[in-house]
C-alpha cells in the first residue's frame, strides 16, 4: 500500500510564520530564555525557532526533552512517556516548551507543570500546530504557527511510524 502526502504548508510559509513568532516571542522574553524543545516531533521546529530568536536579539539556552504518547499509532495513547532526562537546571529561568502539536494538551500540560514544579520563573509555550478540536486538557498555546483541523500530519521534523520526519514541509497522510 502507497501512502500519499497531501502538503498543508510550503517549506518558505513555515520559515516565515518561524520568524514572525520569534518577533512576538521576542516581545515578552527576556535575553537568556532557555528553549525546551519536546522531542522527537519538535526538534526541527525547535532549531528553526532557536535560531530565529538569535535573529531578534534573544541569547537563548537549549534543552530538550523526549516525551511520547503516539508510539507507532496514529491515536495517542493517553499516557505521557518520558524517556531520559528531565533538564533540572531552570530553576528561577524563563522556560519556553516547544512542541510540535498540541493537538490533545497532555504532553503540553505535562512538561509545563513539570517545569513550573521544578522551580522556573515563568513557563510559556509555542507549538507549530494546533488542533483545537481534539483538546482534552484545558491548555492553550502562547504561541501558534498554525491552527489545523484533525488531520494526521506529517514532515517538519513530525513522524508516521518513524518516517516523513525529513521533509522539508508539513503535510497530511492520506
Amino acid at each position: 500500500m502507497t501512502t500519499t502526502v497531501r502538503t498543508l504548508f510550503e517549506e518558505a510559509t513555515i520559515h516565515d510564520r518561524v520568524a514572525e513568532m520569534a518577533a512576538e516571542i521576542a516581545k515578552s522574553m527576556p535575553k537568556d530564555v532557555v528553549v525546551i524543545g519536546l522531542l522527537k516531533g519538535a526538534f526541527v521546529f525547535t532549531a528553526d525557532l532557536y535560531r530565529a530568536l538569535d535573529r531578534v536579539g534573544l541569547e537563548p539556552q537549549v534543552e530538550f526533552l523526549r516525551l511520547s504518547s503516539y508510539g507507532s499509532s496514529k491515536e495517542s495513547s493517553g499516557e505521557i512517556l518520558v524517556s531520559g532526562n528531565i533538564p533540572n537546571n531552570i530553576e528561577g529561568k524563563h522556560v519556553l516548551v516547544v512542541d510540535d502539536i498540541l493537538d490533545t494538551g497532555r504532553s503540553l500540560t505535562f512538561a509545563k507543570k513539570t517545569f513550573e514544579e521544578r522551580g522556573a520563573a515563568a513557563v510559556t509555550t509555542a507549538v507549530l500546530l494546533d488542533k483545537p478540536s481534539r483538546r482534552e486538557v484545558n491548555i492553550t498555546a502562547d504561541y501558534t504557527g498554525f491552527e489545523i483541523d484533525d488531520l494526521f500530519v506529517v514532515g517538519y521534523g513530525i513522524d508516521y511510524a518513524e518516517s516523513y520526519r525529513h521533509l522539508p514541509y508539513v503535510g497530511t497522510v492520506d
